[in-house]
Order: structure tokens, then sequence, then C-alpha cells
């Protein structure tokens, strides 16, 4: 399937409630990098909290990769900048500071396969069973980013040791893909409607403000989140699939 008709048929997929697309229990999402948790399914992770669920959020990288040639801040600076504005984040959404896992794998870097991927896998096990998880989420395989692609290989490592637990995609860069790119089978999809999470989710995204206002000194051609992509993901509905390979 063209990656162009993929995405169309994300926007027209079912609207189905929370447990319906989740199950039972408890939800685990993994995010590539701090502001990814709050693009690709803060919608999602609001209405859960505030329904109950417990919710584990995991940050895969430190963050740090995404102003290079900012020269007034460190990559320890960055890392730490990027934290703090996650647990902002969070906060925005509901959820508990101590519900969140920073891994600080190296922005950029991060393998899809081997011993530090494995670990990887095994701390989503071990967050599944704390809060004996329905489903567990991160981005879609086919997101154009180095990053989002290894985290859904480590979610294919820890589902083949969860083989009950829902494993679902959401997409936050797809739109950059070649929209003529085959992407394989069509997606089996549906939608969440989020429209009372939307307030929440767009302050969580705004909460990044390193990605959506910049930093200090920034380089002339460092990286924001441009307003149009956080109005199209800060709509109405959040659409999930099936992880498949």
């Amino acid at each position: 399937m063209r990656a162009d008709d993929f995405l169309a048929a994300l926007d027209v997929a079912p609207v189905v409630d929370l447990d319906a697309l989740a199950g039972p229990g408890g939800l685990v999402v993994l995010a590539p990098h701090p502001d990814d948790e709050s693009l690709g399914c803060g919608g999602l992770i609001a209405q859960a909290v505030a329904r109950g669920r417990d919710v584990r959020l995991v940050i895969l990288t430190d963050g740090s990769g995404s102003h290079p040639l900012t020269p007034s801040f460190t990559s320890q600076m960055l890392r730490d900048l990027r934290e703090a504005e996650t647990l902002a984040a969070v906060a925005a959404l509901g959820l508990p500071a101590g519900h969140v896992t920073f891994l600080r794998l190296q922005d950029a870097w991060v393998p899809r396969e081997g011993p530090v991927a494995e670990e990887a896998a095994r701390t989503l096990v071990a967050l599944a069973a704390e809060c004996r998880a329905g489903a567990l989420l991160t981005t879609w395989r086919h997101d154009p980013h180095c990053d989002h692609k290894a985290a859904a290989a480590i979610v294919d490592l820890a589902a083949a040791a969860l083989p009950d637990l829902r494993a679902l995609a959401f997409t936050v860069w797809g739109g950059r893909l070649p929209p003529d790119l085959d992407v394989g089978a069509p997606p089996r999809a549906v939608r969440l409607d989020v429209g009372a999470q939307r307030d929440a989710k767009r302050r969580a995204i705004m909460a990044h403000a390193s990605q959506t206002i910049g930093l200090p000194g920034d380089h002339p051609g460092a990286f924001r989140l441009e307003e149009a992509m956080i109005d199209r993901l800060c709509g109405p509905h959040e659409a999930y699939f099936e992880a498949t390979r």
C-alpha cells in the first residue's frame, strides 16, 4: 500500500472507545524522543489517566541531537532541559512524574537489535507487568526517523515476551514520507475521540519549548516544530493501528 493511501485510511478509521482500543488494565508508551509522547498520543495518555488507568511512559533517547548547531547548549544541558520539559508536559496530561522512565540512549543512535535494544525491551516488559498493561504503544516502523524505527523494533522484542498484550502504533512523521512509498498491508486501524483532551494535549506539546519556540542563541536553521503540524496532531481524534511487521 502507498504511504499516502495508508495515511488516508487512518483518517477514516472507525472511532472506538478506550476500552475497545487498549483493552483492560494499564498502558505502556515508548516514545523515541522527549515530545513524541505528547505529539503522538497525548490525548490517549490524558484520557487514560483521567479514567484511572495506570499509564507508564518510557522516553527512549536523551533528545540531545535536536540542536547540534546551538553552541550555547551542550549535550548534557540539552538532555537536562528536555527531561524537564517532558515532566512539565506529562503534568499537563495528568501523568505523575514517577510514571516516567528516561532510558537516555543517544539520540539518533538507538540500535534495533543486540544487548542495548534487548535491555530496553526488558524494561518495557517489567513496566507492563507492574501496571498490568493491556496495550503497549510506540511509533510506526515506517516513520522517517531512525529512532522511531528503532522504537518499533524494541516493541517487537518486548511483544514477543508479552503475547497477550496489544502492540499498537501511531505516526508522528508519516506525513513526511514519499507519497508513493510502499508501506505494506493496509492498516488495521481505529481512532480514539480525544476532543475533551485537545487543550491538555496542546499544552503538553507547548511545554516542549525547545522544540516549539527554540533555544537562546539558536542557529538560524535550528529545528522547530511547525505550527501546521501541531494543529494537525491536535485534532479531535488520534489514530492507532496494529504494530505489524
